[in-house]
């Protein structure tokens, strides 16, 4: 065992060589346990090459502000764009004029792109597909349905001495964009199917929803209430259940759709209509009520 030393005892020789082994005695522990330290940074399961980088993407990625925000607001989740590049419109338009023949399937995108002078793997540049397609003839007919308003649709109609209601024009309205599908009316329960397809479910209600409000402000509808809503609503249901008859309408001019959208019509209005009796009931009973209370003292 070392017994302890005197340093009154020894001489300033023996006090330097003890110092200088002192010395050496700790930069071999403090470097002994650096590599110690390093060892255990190399082979410890949570500094993992993988994960020092999953760390340093984390925190070297811009973080986004997510603000909350109340139901009704301008900044709702937007929808995955649509919007065509000129070579794209290009090939969906020569593309339409094979849907009679071939449907909304990739041959007749296929032929559309060689119509309009691209190669056939040009139509890998449409991401979506059949379904692209799909959008574009939902698209281009709404278009083609806002130019005839434009172009005086109402106009002839009123020329002819008979002035038209919201509710008719709104009507009206419904079976040009049906009529618009004539020409591939046996090809629609393709599309139809395309559409019900979970990852295309989004921008189809879209499409729906920009139709239903096309036809209403065309129709000249102004309303600013809760009723802005339930109209949209109605009129989709309507145009949706009205494209499914129109797959199996054999009749001239479409006049089973149309019959069939008369009777949707008359069904929505006369439900409005109900609605509104109930809710004038419910408030004279309310405020039948609220006075006898009041005659009978209680403070309400």
């Amino acid at each position: 065992m070392a017994q302890p030393v005197s340093l009154s005892r020894c001489s300033t020789r023996q006090i330097n060589t003890l110092l200088s082994s002192s010395i050496t005695l700790t930069s071999r522990l403090i470097q002994s346990s650096y590599i110690a330290l390093q060892s255990r940074h190399l082979y410890h399961p949570q500094s993992s090459p993988r994960r020092l980088i999953h760390q340093q993407t984390l925190f070297s990625r811009p973080q986004r502000c997510i603000a909350k925000r109340s139901y009704h607001s301008q900044y709702h989740p937007e929808l995955p764009p649509h919007e065509y590049t000129n070579s794209q419109t290009t090939i969906l338009s020569a593309a339409l004029n094979h849907v009679p023949k071939h449907g909304f399937t990739v041959e007749a995108l296929t032929l559309g792109a060689r119509d309009a002078g691209f190669l056939d793997v040009s139509v890998q540049l449409l991401p979506r597909g059949e379904f692209d397609l799909v959008l574009f003839w939902l698209a281009s007919r709404r278009g083609l349905l806002r130019g005839k308003v434009e172009n005086g649709l109402f106009e002839k109609i009123a020329s002819q001495g008979k002035a038209l209601s919201v509710e008719e024009k709104t009507k009206l309205l419904i079976m040009e964009r049906l009529r618009m599908n004539a020409e591939i009316k046996h090809q629609w329960q393709g599309a139809l199917a395309l559409m019900s397809l979970a990852g295309n479910i989004p921008l189809s209600l879209s499409e729906l929803h920009a139709l239903s409000s096309d036809i209403l402000n065309l129709a000249g509808d102004a309303s600013v209430d809760a009723s802005w809503y339930t109209k949209r609503l109605s009129i989709s249901a309507i145009y949706a259940s009205a494209e499914v008859v129109m797959t199996r309408d054999s009749s001239p001019d479409l006049s089973a759709t149309e019959a069939f959208v008369d009777r949707r019509i008359e069904d929505n209005k006369y439900i409005g209509d109900k609605i509104t009796g109930i809710k004038q009931c419910l408030g004279f009973m309310g405020s039948t009520a609220v006075g006898l209370g009041r005659s009978w003292g209680l403070k309400i």
